[in-house]
């Protein structure tokens, strides 16, 4: 190690020892599958976040839907517009509670890579259709996983800490991160969906505002900065108080309730659904060419169904859609 990295890692280090919580991830040392000599400016943490912004899956995020597909307006979330969103309030939380900013910055900036076209219809699709033919489940915090492992930079993966992968696997689901910064990145994940989507049903006309269950509102607030604010605030509050990140009952519950009439009057709605048959269709199209006709391997040792998710799983909306068309439409029309 040069001594200008020595020198680096040193005074990043103590600074780390002074300021953050005895409970927050130290940034050294780098734990990977690979060990790599350490940059002389950039912590471990900062190197996977610039890996990850950088990676051709997170353009590709701008591309994919959040909830409303094709929508007709230009201030509806993508699935990029939701990851800046999610790590900013996320980064937040962690520089609040004396938590490492930067290893939460790059698990919340990773953990949507692996998420298919047409958001939620999207990724049901793909389960259905891999569980028909081959048996196994999809899941995109998994395929988040593979995304960065095996898949980006040719086939080589970005070689991220330990740390930012597994907070990237265990944002959804029944894991629990390993460090209070992933724990951050799954809650905060939920507080920034159910918000934002909230802003875009609205702006569709899916839902009114007199719709909103009223108990709900009433504890987290009318509009949108308020409900975030709210939630950051019990967040603090609860996390510091309990050495874990935590909500308190009544904020918590509230939350998961506002989540439960999303699914039920927006995500799961005719108005977000109206497209449902001509994407599970087009999907299913897809799917069956490709499980047929294997795309070239991407990655040593891939199985016949990691190969067809691979490929469909990387693909934008608007990516799917000519692909289908190429396969629908005769050559020369």
């Amino acid at each position: 190690m040069s001594a200008t990295v020595a020198s680096f890692a040193e005074r990043i280090a103590s600074r780390e020892q002074s300021e953050l919580a005895p409970s927050a991830a130290r940034s050294y040392p780098a734990r990977r599958l690979t060990p790599e000599p350490d940059s002389g400016h950039r912590t471990p943490f900062q190197r996977d976040r610039d890996r990850i912004v950088h990676s051709k899956a997170f353009r590709r995020l701008k591309h994919k839907t959040q909830v409303f597909i094709s929508p007709e307006g230009d201030h509806y979330r993508t699935r990029l517009t939701h990851t800046l969103e999610a790590c900013g309030i996320a980064r937040n939380v962690a520089r609040a509670l004396g938590l490492n900013e930067d290893l939460t910055e790059a698990i919340g900036l990773g953990h949507d890579l692996g998420h298919p076209p047409f958001g939620h219809i999207g990724e049901h699709a793909l389960d259905e259709l891999l569980q028909r033919r081959y048996g196994v489940r999809f899941r995109h915090n998994e395929h988040s996983l593979r995304m960065v492992d095996r898949l980006e930079n040719d086939g080589r993966g970005l070689n991220l800490t330990e740390q930012v992968r597994d907070g990237i696997l265990n944002h959804t689901g029944g894991g629990a991160p390993a460090t209070l910064e992933g724990r951050i990145v799954k809650v905060v994940d939920r507080v920034a969906y159910i918000n934002h989507d909230i802003d875009d049903a609205l702006r569709a006309g899916v839902i009114d505002r007199a719709d909103l269950p009223a108990d709900e509102i009433a504890v987290l607030g009318d509009t949108g900065s308020e409900r975030i604010e709210t939630l950051v605030v019990d967040l603090l509050e609860h996390s510091e108080r309990a050495g874990d990140i935590a909500q308190g009952e009544q904020v918590g519950n509230s939350m998961l309730r506002l989540r439960a009439f999303m699914f039920e009057h927006v995500y799961l709605a005719p108005g977000a659904q109206r497209e449902r048959g001509r994407i599970e269709t087009m999907l299913a199209a897809l799917f069956d060419h490709y499980s047929e006709h294997l795309p070239a391997a991407q990655t040593e040792g891939a199985d016949e169904h990691e190969r067809v998710v691979d490929y469909l799983a990387g693909m934008t909306d608007r990516y799917a859609v000519r692909a289908h068309s190429d396969l629908a439409v005769p050559r020369g029309f």
